[in-house]
């Protein structure tokens, strides 16, 4: 549903100002890349939840066993995915709130709390695992391969199952595109443990399990990275990274009868929301309901914006205090 919210400003010396708020629906084809509706991953969540936490357990239990780093670092690796889980399912569900007289947008931001909190919280887990396998480097202990081999391999499995899950979402949502990511990393990590432990097996060679723990360190912060910048620019209200504000500029201003743009501010609502706003001056008049539809239409079919709102302002000689590109 895109949302066409209209305001024509005169400039009188009365400053009138009507608003009309219009609603409609399109039926474009929404073929270029812009944001749908979120699925409903509830069950995924769940099932990768209690999944992976039964996994948490039976490897960090297997790490002290085996007094393998390599198997403790993976398992609080996946203990942060467990835990970004919970909070992703969370957000995913708040953002389905209806909005109130105070959260106008209802919760729908929190879904971009909950990949900045999974971004911030990954790090910080890899700094601890990579302090640990520092100091493990320096004085290697004896690791029973065989135990690594076999939980690891366990992980596979748990992991790319769990990645698969969440694949279908990874393209429209940041929070989903954690969750496949971290699961698919972690099947990757969970490998390259097994010719860890072959590898130690045959040669002995203890210095493999802490290098094989900074290897994961090393990929968990690749594969954060992404997620770490762009929920920190959704947090601030940047411009989605999938939005070319050029182009939505020059849809804008290639209207027939638009003399000037100004106040254009395009920002996330949610991880998979955006909404618009600017001023349009179109001194032949207001152009009426239908302009105001098919722009709103055009928003949603190009750039996945369903939430516009438009001040038409008439009059070019009168300047729009917000007319000015540096204010706010």
């Amino acid at each position: 549903m895109a949302h066409a919210h209209e305001h024509t400003h005169e400039h009188d010396h009365d400053h009138d100002h009507d608003a009309q708020d219009h609603d409609h629906d399109h039926d474009h084809d929404h073929d270029h890349g812009h944001a749908h509706a979120p699925k409903n991953f509830g069950r995924a969540f769940a099932l990768g939840i209690g999944l992976n936490s039964a996994f948490v357990i039976i490897e960090a239990a297997s790490g002290f066993f085996a007094n393998s780093m390599s198997l403790l670092a993976d398992a609080g690796h996946n203990l942060g995915d467990v835990l970004g889980l919970v909070v992703a399912w969370i957000a995913s569900e708040l953002v389905k709130r209806a909005p109130s007289p105070r959260f106008t947008y209802g919760l729908r931001g929190s879904s971009i709390l909950a990949a900045l909190f999974n971004a911030v919280f990954l790090l910080v887990a890899v700094g601890a695992i990579a302090w640990e396998a520092v100091w493990r480097l320096g004085a290697p202990q004896p690791v029973q391969g065989g135990v690594v081999m076999a939980v690891a391999a366990a992980g596979i499995v748990v992991n790319g199952f769990t990645a698969w899950l969440f694949a279908s979402g990874g393209k429209t949502d940041i929070n989903v595109r954690g969750a496949f990511l971290h699961m698919a990393s972690d099947a990757l990590v969970s490998a390259g443990v097994v010719v860890a432990g072959l590898v130690i097996a045959f040669t002995g060679a203890l210095w493999l399990d802490p290098v094989v723990s900074l290897v994961i360190s090393g990929l968990i912060i690749w594969g954060t990275w992404r997620l770490l910048i762009e929920s920190l620019g959704m947090s601030l209200a940047a411009v989605p990274p999938r939005i070319d504000p050029d182009k939505v500029r020059a849809l804008l201003c290639g209207r027939p009868g638009v003399a000037a743009l100004h106040d254009l501010h395009i920002w996330p609502m949610s991880t998979t929301h955006v909404a618009l706003t600017c001023h349009l001056v179109m001194p032949s008049g207001h152009p009426g309901d239908a302009f105001l539809h098919e722009l709103a239409e055009d928003l949603a079919h190009d750039f996945g914006i369903e939430h516009a709102t438009v001040q038409i302002e008439v009059d070019p000689s009168s300047a729009c205090v917000l007319a000015p590109d540096e204010v706010v």
